[in-house]
């Protein structure tokens, strides 16, 4: 019979600290700062001036909020008014997500 050898204790390894992490500051997404232009039908809600995506919904919404537009029922969903039922093509009453798709329409 082969004699078996033992293998030899290691000793404990103690857990590695970790160096902790710094905080980095958030760096936007380039695709959202470039700017967009709207066409005709969205320039007569938030401007016909070349502005970056973010500064856009910021816009949109705070015409959508002045003007009441947000049904009282469902928070979800926007009533459109003569300016936005053109820009939402002919759509009386939209979600806020497919909003997004129908904006993105009227950019160039």
């Amino acid at each position: 019979m082969a004699a078996k050898k033992k293998a030899a204790k290691k000793p404990a390894k103690k857990a590695a600290k970790k160096p902790a992490k710094k905080a980095t500051k958030r760096k936007p997404n380039a695709a959202f700062m470039k700017p967009v232009t709207p066409n005709e039908k969205l320039a007569a809600v938030v401007g016909a001036a070349p502005l970056p995506r973010t500064e856009l919904t910021k816009k949109l919404w705070a015409y959508i909020k002045k003007n009441g537009l947000q049904d009282k029922k469902n928070r979800r969903m926007i009533n459109a008014d003569d300016k936005l039922k053109v820009v939402f093509g002919g759509k009386g009453q939209v979600s806020m997500f497919d909003m997004t798709k129908l904006v993105s329409k009227n950019l160039k």
